[in-house]
């Protein structure tokens, strides 16, 4: 037997499923950041690496950032791995042909 609350039921169960579906929707990435001319980097810091938290963490090394007026030092940390198969590209600096320098961010891949 079949109830005059059924279809409504239905209707709000499809909704409700189709909403919560919509959530775990890909975000599309965020924009990069703008990229931020400097003049040469100096020569990176050697940091003492502390013991990992864990095995799923890396070392991200530290570098220097450009605050528009001088060099600012970034100190390295640990960064948890998003799954077991991702490896950090470190970021990195990178000379145009007019001389100035830009980062670019690492990432996970």
């Amino acid at each position: 037997m079949v109830s005059p609350l059924s279809p409504r039921l239905r209707l709000a169960g499809t909704l409700f499923a189709t909403l919560a579906l919509a959530g775990c929707a890909a975000s599309p990435p965020p924009p990069p950041p703008a990229v931020v001319e400097a003049p040469a980097p100096p020569q990176a810091r050697i940091e003492v690496v502390p013991p990992s938290p864990g095995a799923s963490y890396v070392w991200v090394a530290g570098h220097w950032g450009w605050n528009g007026r001088e060099w600012a030092w970034r100190p390295g940390h640990y960064a948890e791995r998003p799954n077991r198969q991702a490896d950090w590209v470190a970021g990195h600096w990178v000379e145009r042909p007019n001389g100035r320098w830009v980062w670019v961010e690492g990432r996970w891949r």
